[in-house]
């Protein structure tokens, strides 16, 4: 190959930085219940190189890693501008993004990753809240600025090779067909090989390995160690727009630490059956947009985090100022999520104009003792729902790592038994949350608020709101200072609206409380 420097790298004679599209109304940001300055999209200098320039061949047997990174260290050093991959299928490793860059893809470009787990180095990051080591992800950059990844192109993570996968989520057929790969099975899970089933062992605590010390026994359970697609780590002014992200290893975007970074008209697809195939993973970020998005998931789809326990009380990043609007979610385990991650805090969080189509719970609130941080400031308004499983609306301060629906109810009561506790850092608290203008047709239990004794969910208000042919009504449990007003709900059955163990409960301008109620069942 021949060396970068030797090869065609376009350029105007005076740089000059590409007109930026305004994406969101000033008038949002003016409207916005609390104050956040507008999200600034970055803008690039009019330099061009193609990856073609670099040697790329897009005949899905190249391996293209060094001409992708060739190109975008090229383009870096000019002062930045675009980086073109034209139609084709690019076989790659892992594509570094370096400041000023933008990886522009073409009409028909499909960017596939390898398969091959060597190709991932093992580094140290962060992965569910924890500081962990993982695969290197095939997006990457830490520390840039002024970053995107634009177009009209694909990129395809191979995660399938990956993945373990759940015997109960495919049928007869996919089952033998998933064994026809190889790898090895455990409990009715498939692995891609045994040093994966090793990694699963080693998790107590979700899918972050323990007791895993040396290199050489990292590099056992390397294929355990899935790369999110996309990982962005403290990075400011990103812009993700108009390209498909799709079959992630495991969580597919991930921004981390990062200020300023827009999301528009990006799609995502993962499997349904995919482990910890989230779609967006928003965490500790500042100054946030996602609009025009679609998203189908195989865990949660839209997710607000910022770190877990002790390391993300330490990091003490909050996710803030965050506007999340006319987005589609698909499938997920979660329509719109906060948690349960979020041990530095969430807070300014405006959601509006998204529907979900049967997503197992819509807009979902969790955590758990241990966590910390504090969930406040959020505010949801006009959002469509059709056929959620569960609940449209789900506080869970008791969340114990699976889905909504895998879990038994006994394995629930049991999780709740323990004694209460004092007030600790380690208490989570969500208050300030505000919903209203929401319709769901066909849904579980219409709204389920569960949180701790010693925490109660607090300050709540749910009003305009129509859930119909929903299976049970809305069950008010350990939160105070709620407000409903004007909602109506179409229960199957038992009663529309119980209360049990709640104080200062406004239903239409009713009040109840732990006294009065007595767990009464309460017609709205």
């Amino acid at each position: 190959m021949l060396a970068a420097a030797t090869l065609p790298l376009l350029s105007c004679t005076t740089p000059a930085p590409q007109a930026q599209e305004e994406l969101l109304d000033a008038a949002v940001y003016e409207a916005l219940p609390f104050d956040m300055p507008k999200v600034i999209q970055p803008s690039f200098a009019d330099n061009q190189a193609s990856i073609v320039d670099f040697g790329a061949k897009g005949d899905g047997v190249t391996l293209n890693t060094e001409a992708f990174n060739n190109a975008i260290k090229a383009v870096n050093e000019k002062g930045g501008g675009r980086v073109v991959v034209p139609a084709g299928v690019w076989l790659t490793g892992p594509i570094q993004l370096l400041s000023n860059v933008n990886l522009h893809t073409e009409k028909n470009a499909l960017v596939v990753f390898t398969d091959d787990f060597s190709a991932y180095p093992i580094i140290e990051t962060s992965f569910e809240g924890l500081e962990t080591r993982r695969c290197q992800s095939p997006l990457w950059a830490r520390g840039q600025e002024n970053i995107a990844i634009t177009g009209e192109g694909i990129f395809d993570g191979r995660g399938d090779s990956w993945r373990p996968v759940k015997k109960s989520k495919l049928t007869e057929a996919q089952w033998k067909s998933q064994l026809k790969k190889g790898g090895v099975v455990e409990n009715d899970v498939w692995y891609p090989n045994a040093g994966s089933l090793k990694g699963a062992n080693a998790c107590k605590n979700f899918n972050v390995p323990e007791g895993i010390e040396t290199d050489e026994e990292w590099n056992e359970i390397r294929a355990w160690l899935r790369p999110v697609l996309l990982s962005f780590v403290k990075c400011k002014k990103v812009l993700l727009q108009g390209v498909t992200f799709k079959n992630s290893p495991c969580w597919c975007l991930h921004p981390l630490s990062c200020d300023h970074i827009t999301l528009d008209n990006v799609k995502v697809f993962n499997p349904w059956y995919s482990q910890n195939g989230d779609a967006l993973d928003l965490e500790s970020c500042s100054n946030a947009l996602i609009t025009r998005c679609i998203f189908d998931a195989g865990d949660d789809a839209i997710c607000i985090k910022s770190g877990k326990d002790a390391d993300g009380r330490r990091r003490g990043e909050p996710c803030q100022n965050v506007i999340v609007t006319d987005n589609i979610v698909l499938h997920g385990h979660g329509g719109f999520v906060v948690g349960s991650e979020m041990s530095g805090g969430v807070k300014n969080i405006y959601v509006s104009n998204c529907t979900f189509l049967g997503t197992d719970v819509g807009l979902r609130f969790k955590s758990t003792r241990g966590r910390g941080g504090v969930v406040e400031n959020i505010y949801i308004n006009r959002i469509n729902m059709i056929d959620i499983p569960h609940e449209p609306l789900l506080f869970d301060l008791f969340y114990g790592g699976k889905g909504a629906g895998e879990e038994t109810e006994e394995e629930i009561a049991e999780r709740m038994k323990a004694n209460i506790p004092p007030v600790t850092e380690e208490t989570p608290a969500f208050r300030n949350i505000h919903i209203s203008d929401v319709v769901c047709k066909g849904a579980g239990r219409a709204m389920f608020f569960n949180g701790l004794p010693e925490m109660p969910i607090d300050n709540v208000s749910v009003k305009d709101v129509v859930i119909s042919q929903a299976k049970e009504g809305i069950v008010i449990s350990q939160a105070k200072d709620v407000t409903i007003d004007n909602v109506r709900i179409e229960a199957k059955k038992g009663e529309n609206l119980v209360i049990r163990n709640a104080y200062n409960v406004m239903v239409n301008g009713q009040e109840y409380n732990n006294e009065t109620s007595k767990s009464q069942p309460i017609a709205l």
